[in-house]
């Protein structure tokens, strides 16, 4: 028997916490305080199994397991991205249907979390001797900007090997580079009075709604979308880019802002009319998402979310968008940034987790590239993304009805609790 089946006697015990976990509604663009209790909830559980644990500024902290050798990391995140609009079923709750469980949070990345927590407790349960130290660190704002890790990072050294269960199985090793861009402009010369879409720039908005003057009246127009992850925008379906054409469509005012957007992006998901269209062996092409616009009398502004090539420059796609939205008189900045990650596929890291991986599904992972961003990034090449969702798993990370195969999720803690065992027990990799 390989370890990692031994996270199967936790079951019942695994499903229980973690639907506390998704209870606490730990939304980071909504702010800090429920982060901080779900981080609080983590810490508490490490106690009550003796298991010895620390955080840091009520942002970021880590439960740890030996003493010596090599310091692991498996790295989580216990916040998430808002609810949004369409869910079948209440999404701050755990939900058993037709095999799959529901909740915000359940792939990216509560039930990871869960998972690496009780793999630490199977290992001391089992008076397992280790060579190395085993971190489950976790942070609490991975969704908006992973200022988290930087904290974290600021009073503990970076790991020696690590992983992060917060992608796609096989083992990711590339991730594109993240540049988020806000393009405002000084003042608001057109009919529209108010425009709100999106609340997150990792996301396709799902919904978006317009209040304009037409014909000295005052009217509304809404659009229902479908949300999607930044990094796979065009699986959704961009409520703002449609109410956009609705409005030129009628004939409104839209003003340089609205008529950037229109000519620059609108649905388009590959950077074609910003000049940016881009693409390269390792990790493919880029993507651009037209995530969130704010129009009122406060504020004028749009955002967009590029994943860009790990071949390329960050600064040249930024300096391409400023170049055109400059046309429209418009500002540019750079809300956030995040430089490509890319690993060598011989890596120690990848070899160990390619044979946990095998040990457990019976054949060798795929090895591939993501436009998503992951904490792997933050650890200067010394960690790659591995699981917990697989290939055959609709997910809907970021979307309504997030869910995964409660088979695929114990398949995902027993790679887990076997990737972790020989992390913390080898020496030879």
């Amino acid at each position: 028997m390989n370890f990692g089946e031994k996270i199967l006697e936790y079951k019942d015990d695994i499903l229980s916490d973690l639907k506390k976990l998704i209870e606490i509604k730990s939304v980071s663009a909504e702010g800090s305080e429920n982060c901080r209790k779900a981080l609080e909830f983590m810490m508490k559980r490490a106690e009550d199994f003796g298991l010895a644990h620390k955080t840091y500024e009520d942002k970021a902290g880590h439960i740890e397991l030996g003493n010596g050798g090599k310091l692991c990391g498996v790295l989580s995140h216990l916040d998430v991205v808002p609810a949004g609009a369409n869910w079948s079923v209440e999404p701050f709750t755990l939900t058993r249907k037709n095999g799959r469980l529901y909740g915000r949070g359940i792939d990216d990345d509560k039930g990871a979390s869960i998972i690496d927590l009780y793999c630490l407790k199977a290992l001391k349960d089992n008076n397992v001797k280790g060579a190395n130290t085993v971190r489950c660190i976790y942070g609490t704002d991975e969704e908006v900007g992973m200022t988290d890790m930087e904290t974290y990072f600021s009073y503990e050294p970076i790991p020696d090997f690590s992983f992060t269960p917060d992608s796609d199985y096989g083992i990711c090793f590339a991730e594109k580079g993240i540049l988020q861009i806000k393009i405002s402009s000084k003042e608001n010369k057109s009919d529209i009075k108010e425009f709100s879409a999106g609340s997150a720039v990792n996301a396709v908005p799902d919904s978006a709604k317009a209040v304009y003057y037409s014909n000295k009246e005052i009217k509304e127009l809404s659009v229902t979308g479908k949300a999607a992850h930044a990094c796979q925008c065009f699986d959704g379906e961009n409520a703002a880019a449609e109410l956009i054409m609705l409005l030129k469509n009628n004939n409104v005012s839209v003003g340089n802002l609205v008529e950037f957007a229109y000519d620059r992006i609108n649905t388009e998901t590959d950077g074609t009319s910003l000049g940016i269209k881009l693409s390269d062996e390792p990790s493919g092409e880029l993507t651009c998402c037209f995530s969130t616009v704010r129009i009122n009398e406060n504020d004028s502004y749009i955002t967009i979310d590029i994943r860009y090539p790990v071949t390329e420059d960050g600064e040249k796609v930024f300096n391409k968008v400023k170049t055109e939205a400059e046309k429209y008189n418009l500002s540019t900045e750079v809300i956030h940034h995040l430089e490509p990650l890319y690993l060598s596929k011989d890596s120690g890291t990848i070899k160990l987790l390619s044979k946990a991986y095998e040990d457990i599904i019976g054949e060798k992972p795929e090895l591939y590239s993501t436009g998503g961003g992951t904490y792997a990034r933050t650890l200067g090449g010394k960690g790659v993304a591995f699981g917990p969702a697989f290939p055959n798993d609709n997910v809907n990370m970021h979307n309504a009805d997030e869910s995964i195969d409660e088979e695929n999720f114990f398949k995902h803690a027993q790679i887990c609790l076997q990737a972790i065992y020989k992390l913390y027990t080898e020496t030879d990799w």
